[in-house]
């Protein structure tokens, strides 16, 4: 904007600030009348829930009296920064920049004008800040930058997390104490003591966890055996189908092979490990029998591997000596 726009501009943006401003200050002490005879409507029915022994439909009843009581509050705080930035509209104009004693009420203002919806002229207000001061200075407050200098009881009680237990049970001790209630805390105090791990059964999950993670292991070890296992035996034919000549000559060889891959199918109950209805501790000592005869297989491979090598060199010398 231009210096001449501000000229002209600067006794009708003080006129609308002042018109927002004191439309705000009416709008709100009318809701907080309201406000007060809903709270006290609140106030007795949560009353009556603890004479009639509903402490369950009280503790949930009572975090909307907190809300409610937080926006009175911050309805309160913002009636008097709106009367102490409207007896100081005239400095706002003559100064360029926000003055030092008035950056805390504007802030909040700008702060508050969004989570309040029922003060629209909060919005012009903050629409008319905008105008004077910038985006770059609305956004900073807005979003809480450093230095903003937002009230920290508004940031608090416009905060949309769940009240503390501790304050949910002093605002049912007042509300018992005020209606002359003989009620007993004891057990509300148990319930807010209570971890949400608790209320669903978050331990006894947390304790079958470990079962579950080795019957897991104890899946990917006999897999990992089997794989292995048939890997071995398919090594194995690889090496026959490569030396025909040597089977179809050395009959005497043949029957040592079928003898050794008798004793290999021994490595066929290795698959029986699989059964997800056994103990994890019995599933761990299959496994390692497992790993033990998947050993002993290879074993026995490579020993009939080294075998055929070695007819096989033999049958080759013996025909280059004939």
């Amino acid at each position: 904007m231009s210096v001449l726009n501000q000229l002209f501009n600067r006794g009708l943006l003080g006129a609308k600030c002042k018109t927002c401003l004191t439309l705000a200050i009416s709008r709100i002490k009318l809701l907080q009348n309201k406000r007060d005879v809903h709270l006290k409507l609140m106030r007795k029915e949560i009353a009556e829930f603890l004479q009639a022994g509903q402490e369950a439909i009280a503790r949930i009843r009572v975090e909307h009296v907190i809300r409610e009581q937080n926006t009175w509050e911050v309805y309160e705080i913002l009636e008097l920064f709106c009367e102490f930035v409207l007896a100081r509209v005239p400095i706002l104009e003559s100064q360029r920049e926000c003055p030092t004693e008035l950056r805390e009420a504007v802030a909040s203002i700008i702060f508050s004008a969004p989570r309040c919806s029922d003060l629209p002229d909060l919005l012009h207000v903050r629409n008319l800040f905008a105008a004077k001061y910038g985006k770059e200075f609305i956004s900073a407050a807005s979003e809480l930058r450093p230095d903003t200098s937002v009230n920290r009881t508004i940031i608090e009680k416009l905060s949309v997390s769940a009240p503390p237990a501790d304050v949910k049970l002093k605002v049912l001790k007042e509300i018992a104490l005020e209606y002359n209630i003989n009620w007993d805390s004891t057990k509300t105090e148990t319930e807010f003591s209570k971890k949400p791990e608790d209320l669903l059964n978050g331990p006894k999950q947390l304790g079958e966890q470990p079962h579950a993670h080795s019957m897991r292991e104890s899946r990917e070890a006999s897999s990992i055996v089997d794989h292995s296992a048939a890997s071995l035996n398919g090594k194995k034919v690889d090496r026959y189908m490569q030396s025909p000549t040597s089977l179809r000559s050395n009959s005497s060889v043949a029957p040592r092979i079928i003898g050794s891959s008798t004793r290999e199918q021994n490595v066929e109950p290795i698959t029986e490990i699989k059964s997800t209805s056994i103990q994890s501790s019995d599933v761990l000592q299959r496994a390692r029998a497992a790993i033990a005869a998947a050993e002993r297989a290879s074993a026995a491979a490579r020993a009939a591997a080294e075998l055929v090598n070695v007819r096989f060199t033999s049958f080759k010398l013996d025909e280059q000596k004939t």
